[in-house]
C-alpha cells in the first residue's frame, strides 16, 4: 500500500514541478512515507529524521514532510513535536491527495503544519500516479482492515474498510492495458474481504477477478494480501478459473496453534487454513504458496511454536516472511507483551529454528526447478546485480537472467540452470514478441514438482 501511496505523492509532486533526484543535498523538499508495522521501522524513521536535521541546518530551505501510518499514531506526532522540530510538514493515510495544500501552507506560515485525519472519508478517484515501474503496476481495490487482529496497527491508522466501485478499479485496470502495462498487483489491506462492506450490493472479490478477466492488454494479475478465511469455494473457483490469475497465493498464518490463533484474533484454526491449502493445491495444480509468520507472540509457549514448525513442515511453503513479535502501542498484544512477554533471546532462538526449517524447505522445492523451462516477465536489472536482469514466473519465483535491461517488461521462455533458497538463475531461450497474442495461462501448463509450481 505505501509503495502505492509513493507513486501518487510523486505525480503530485511532479504536477508542482519537482523533478526527483538521488542527492539529498540537491533537494528542495523530502518526504518520508513511513510503516508502523514493525518498531524497528519507526525508529528508523527518527533515525533519518535526526541525520537529515544536518542537511536542514545546511538549507534552510529544505521542505520535510513526513506521511503515512507513523503519522496516524498520536504519540508519534507529539514526538517528532518535542524531538525534531525541523520536520515542516506532517500528514497521515487519508488525506495524501493534500499534499500541495500542505506544500503551499509551510511555504506561507511559520512552524510545523500537521494536518491528520482521523478517518478516511469518500474515497477520491483518478488521483495520478508517478508509476516506478515499465509493466507493472500497483491497483489499489481497498483501504482500511476490520479484522483487528491483536498484534496489528493498521486497523487504527488506515482506518475501517473501505472499497473501491468495481466500475473503477475496472477502469483503472483496462487504462494501464492501454498504456502498455502487462501485470497489475490488486492491492487491500485484507483484499479478499473486498466488497464486504457495500450495503445494497454482494458483488465480491471472486466477481472482481471474473470481471477483471476481459480487460484487454493485462496479462497477469496478482493481489496482496488476502485473508485464510475469506476462501470460500466461490472464491477458489474464481482463481482457478482465471487464466489471468498468477498462479500463486500469499497466505498469512502468522501461527500454527490455535492457542496463539485465537489471541490473535485470527478468525480461523490451524485446521482450516490447511483446509484452505489442500483446496487450493486441488483446484489450481502447480500453485505456489507462500505465508507469514510471527513467533513469539505474548504467552507463546514452547509446545506453541512446535506446532508452527510442524504446520510449516506439513504445508511446505515455497517461501515465509518471518518476524518476531515487535509491540505496536496502543494494541491488545502490546498490552499483553508487558505481562506475558517472551524474552527477546527465545524470539531470536525460535526465529533462527524457524527461518533454518523454511530456508531447508525453500531450497528443496527450488532445487526441483532446475532443469525446467518456464515463462517469465522480466522485471529489469537485479537490486543486488545491475549486470544480472531479474525476472519472476507467474508463481512469484525470482529469475535470475543474462541479458539486455531493454528487454524489462518483455515475457520470455527461460531454462532453469541453478536454485538457491531464495531465487533461481536460467538463461534466456526466448524473448517473446510483443505484437504477439499470448497463449492463455492455465493451471495444468504451471505444475511443479512435488505439488508446487513457479
Amino acid at each position: 500500500m505505501n509503495e502505492h501511496d509513493s507513486e501518487i505523492m510523486a505525480a503530485q509532486l511532479e504536477l508542482m514541478g519537482y523533478e526527483p533526484t538521488d542527492e539529498v543535498e540537491e533537494a528542495d523538499l523530502i518526504l518520508l512515507n513511513t510503516c508502523a508495522i514493525r518498531h524497528v521501522a519507526e525508529e528508523k524513521v527518527f533515525g533519518t529524521i535526526g541525520w537529515l536535521k544536518q542537511v536542514k541546518d545546511r538549507n534552510p530551505d529544505l521542505i520535510l514532510a513526513m506521511a503515512g501510518c507513523m503519522a496516524q499514531e498520536p504519540v508519534t506526532i507529539e514526538r517528532i513535536k518535542r524531538t525534531a522540530p525541523h520536520v515542516d510538514v506532517i500528514f497521515g493515510t487519508h488525506n495524501i491527495h493534500r499534499l500541495p495544500e500542505l506544500i503551499l501552507r509551510v511555504r506561507r506560515e511559520e512552524g510545523m503544519v500537521v494536518d491528520v485525519w482521523k478517518t478516511g472519508g469518500a474515497i477520491l478517484e483518478n488521483l495520478p500516479a508517478r508509476r516506478a515501474d515499465r509493466a507493472r503496476a500497483w491497483v489499489t481495490i481497498q483501504y482500511g482492515c476490520d479484522k483487528f487482529c491483536t498484534y496489528c496497527i493498521v486497523p487504527y491508522v488506515r482506518g475501517r474498510e473501505r472499497s473501491r466501485p468495481p466500475a473503477e478499479i475496472l477502469r483503472e485496470v483496462a487504462e494501464l492495458g492501454r498504456q502498455g502495462y502487462r501485470e497489475v498487483t490488486l492491492l487491500g489491506q485484507t483484499v479478499s474481504s473486498y466488497g464486504s462492506d457495500f450495503v445494497h450490493s454482494d458483488y465480491r472479490f471472486a466477481d472482481l477477478i471474473r470481471d477483471l478477466e476481459s480487460v484487454e492488454g493485462i496479462r497477469w494479475i496478482r493481489f496482496m494480501s488476502p485473508y485464510p478465511a475469506d476462501f470460500d469455494d466461490r472464491l477458489v473457483e474464481a482463481l482457478a478459473r482465471s487464466t489471468k490469475v498468477c498462479r500463486h497465493v500469499h497466505l498469512p498464518v502468522q501461527s500454527g496453534s490455535d492457542r496463539v490463533l485465537h489471541r490473535m484474533n485470527r478468525r480461523y484454526t490451524r485446521q482450516q487454513f490447511l483446509d484452505v491449502v489442500e483446496r487450493l493445491r486441488q483446484a489450481i495444480p502447480g500453485i505456489t504458496i507462500t505465508t507469514d509468520i510471527i513467533v513469539g507472540f505474548p504467552g507463546e509457549t514452547e509446545e506453541d511454536f512446535e506446532e508452527t514448525l510442524d504446520l510449516v513442515r506439513r504445508v511446505r511453503f515455497d517461501n515465509a516472511f518471518t518476524f518476531w513479535y515487535s509491540p505496536r502501542a496502543g494494541t491488545v498484544g502490546a498490552f499483553w507483551e508487558q505481562r506475558q512477554g517472551v524474552p527477546e533471546a527465545v524470539k531470536k532462538e525460535r526465529l533462527h529454528r524457524l527461518n533454518e526449517l523454511q530456508n531447508r524447505i525453500s531450497a528443496e522445492i527450488n532445487a526441483g526447478w532446475v532443469g525446467r523451462t518456464v515463462e517469465v516477465l522480466i522485471e529489469g536489472p537485479s537490486k543486488k546485480d545491475p549486470a544480472v536482469l531479474s525476472s519472476r514466473t507467474s508463481g512469484n519465483k525470482i529469475v535470475l537472467l543474462r541479458g539486455s535491461d531493454e528487454l524489462a517488461g518483455r515475457f520470455a521462455t527461460a531454462r532453469i540452470t541453478g536454485s538457491t533458497s531464495f531465487w533461481l538463475e536460467g538463461e534466456i531461450l526466448e524473448v517473446e514478441d510483443p505484437t504477439r497474442e499470448p497463449a492463455p495461462l492455465l493451471g495444468s501448463a504451471h505444475r511443479g514438482p512435488a505439488g508446487h509450481g513457479a
